[in-house]
C-alpha cells in the first residue's frame, strides 16, 4: 500500500452523514484532505432503510469528492478502503453484513475493503485518541453510550431505538415537551410559555382549538419521526434557560438518564474515575443539558468527569479504514 492511497471515513447518523477523505501517511494518522455531507440513515429494517443507507454514502462521498477536486486538484484517485460508523448497525448482528454488502456496492469497493459498524464504535475510536480507557456518551437525535477499559473490553448502554430507549436524547427532550404541551392544552397541567413556543415552532397558533388534533396527526407522518421531535429540543432548552420550571425538569431528567448510562458502564468495566467524552448535537449545542450532566456525573459515578474528545466519528472511521488499507495492501 503506497502513501498516496486514498481512504474514506463515514459518520452516518439519523440526521445527516459526513464523509471525510484522507491520504495514508507512513506510520502516522491519515492526512485529511476534504469532507462532504449527505442525508441521514435509518435502521436497515425500516421502510426504505437500505435505500437511504446507500444514498447517504453515495451523496456524502460525492460531496467530499467535489471538495477534494476544488481544494486539492490532482489528488483524485480510487478509494483503497472505507470504514462506516452508522446509526442502527449493531456490531456482531445480522444487520452488519447486510450493511457491509450495501456499502461495498454503493462505494464500488470489494466487500473486504469496507468495514461497517455502529457509529458509537467509530465515535469511541475517534474520541479516545491515545487513551486506553474511558466512556463515550452520545446524545443527538438518539442516544447511546459505549465504554472501554485498559484491557480493550467494551460495554454498551442504550441505543435501543427512539421508540424504546431514547431517554437523554434530543428526540426525547422534544417529545416530552410536546407531550406536556398537550396536557397543558386540555387542562391537566398548568399552562406556560413552553406550549406557545413549541406550537409556534410547528407553525401552529397557541389559541387554535384545532392545534392539538393537528399535532396528533403530524407526529405519525413518515417524514416526522425522531428527527421531527429532536428539532423541538432547542425550543425546550431555550425555555429552560428562560426559567420555565417544566422545561428545566425535562432537561434535568435527560441529564440524569445520560449519567446513569455512564455509571452503568463504569460499573461493568470496573473503571475508576473515567474520562467521559460527550458527543452528539444535543450535548454540543444544549449547554444546560451538558451542565446538568457534569453535575449529575459526580453524584452517580464519583471521579468521572467530562473530557474533550481527541477526535470525532469520522476520525475514528478513518483510523479503522487506515488499518484495513494497510492490512490488505494494494488493490
Amino acid at each position: 500500500m503506497t502513501s498516496e492511497a486514498l481512504i474514506a471515513g463515514f459518520d452516518a447518523g439519523q440526521t445527516h452523514t459526513r464523509c471525510r477523505l484522507a491520504r495514508l501517511t507512513p506510520g502516522g494518522d491519515p492526512l485529511v484532505l476534504a469532507e462532504g455531507e449527505g442525508p441521514g440513515v435509518s435502521h436497515l429494517e425500516a421502510p426504505g432503510g437500505e435505500q437511504r443507507f446507500g444514498q447517504a454514502l453515495v451523496q456524502s462521498l460525492a460531496a467530499a469528492s467535489r471538495a477534494l477536486t476544488q481544494q486539492h486538484p490532482g489528488q483524485e484517485r480510487a478509494l483503497a478502503a472505507a470504514a462506516i460508523g452508522a446509526s442502527g448497525i449493531e456490531a456482531g448482528s445480522a444487520v452488519q453484513p447486510r450493511g457491509q454488502g450495501l456499502a461495498a456496492a454503493a462505494l464500488q469497493l470489494a466487500p473486504e475493503r469496507v468495514l461497517v459498524t455502529g457509529d458509537e464504535r467509530t465515535a469511541l475510536e475517534g474520541a479516545r485518541g491515545a487513551a486506553t480507557a474511558g466512556i463515550l456518551l452520545i446524545s443527538g437525535t438518539g442516544c447511546i453510550a459505549l465504554g472501554r477499559n485498559a484491557l480493550a473490553h467494551q460495554h454498551r448502554c442504550g441505543g435501543w431505538g427512539w421508540l424504546l430507549d431514547g431517554a437523554g436524547s434530543a428526540a426525547d427532550i422534544g417529545r416530552d415537551g410536546l407531550a406536556l404541551s398537550l396536557q397543558m392544552a386540555d387542562g391537566r397541567h398548568r399552562d406556560t410559555a413552553l406550549r406557545q413556543a413549541l406550537w409556534n415552532a410547528l407553525e401552529l397558533a397557541a389559541d387554535d382549538p384545532a392545534a392539538p388534533q393537528a399535532i396528533k396527526a403530524l407526529v405519525v407522518q413518515p417524514h416526522f419521526g425522531a428527527a421531527g421531535l429532536a428539532r423541538l429540543a432547542p425550543v425546550v432548552h431555550q425555555q429552560a434557560q428562560a426559567g420555565d420550571a417544566d422545561a428545566l425538569a425535562i432537561v434535568q431528567r435527560s441529564a440524569e438518564a445520560l449519567a446513569a448510562m455512564a455509571a452503568a458502564i463504569a460499573g461493568q468495566l470496573e473503571l475508576q474515575a473515567p474520562p467521559v467524552w460527550p458527543a452528539g448535537g444535543a450535548l454540543e449545542h444544549l449547554g444546560l443539558l451538558r451542565q446538568h450532566l457534569a453535575a449529575t456525573l459526580t453524584e452517580r459515578c464519583p471521579g468521572a468527569h467530562l473530557a474533550a474528545a481527541a477526535g470525532d466519528g469520522c476520525d475514528g472511521a478513518l483510523q479503522l479504514a487506515r488499518e484495513l488499507a494497510w492490512q490488505l495492501g494494494p488493490d
